[in-house]
């Protein structure tokens, strides 16, 4: 099973390959990827390096957290699988602290139809069509 490092703390701009030398200093067989921004395209001062090896991800760890890159200290730590966090970050209304996507509840929509009757109020409107109806009667007794 690979572990998976969140590496941050990372420069605004940085040369992959001396990050990739630094990773090699440690071991073989470590894949990095930045987290850039979808707009831009800049990097965010993240990334995530995958590696097959639990002694060499603890190696990664003891020997770079802190350490000095591009003008920043590294921090380097194990990456919590997103099924896995604690809470949820998740802003959307009505979202459930710690719920999926998936759970949440349908919404309860309107559905109508292109091919209304002949006469027929469409079906979202029908009881505001019916209050301003009372509303009117009202009106017309009063005068």
């Amino acid at each position: 099973m690979s572990v998976r490092l969140y590496v941050g703390n990372l420069p605004q701009s940085f040369d992959a390959k001396e990050l990739d030398a630094l990773f090699s200093s440690v071991g073989e067989g470590i894949r990095f990827k930045a987290v850039q921004d979808r707009e831009t395209g800049a990097g965010r001062g993240f990334g995530f390096a995958n590696i097959d090896d639990e002694s060499l991800a603890d190696a990664v760890i003891e020997q770079l957290n802190g350490r000095e890159f591009g003008g920043s200290s590294l921090r380097i730590e194990r990456s919590e699988r997103r099924d896995d966090r604690r809470g949820s970050n998740d802003r959307r209304p009505g979202a459930a602290p710690g719920a999926s996507p998936v759970a949440r509840k349908a919404a309860n929509k309107v559905v109508h139809s292109d091919n209304v009757e002949e006469g027929a109020p469409d079906p979202r409107w029908a009881g505001e069509l019916a209050k301003l109806k009372s509303l009117l009667d009202n009106q017309k007794a009063a005068v």
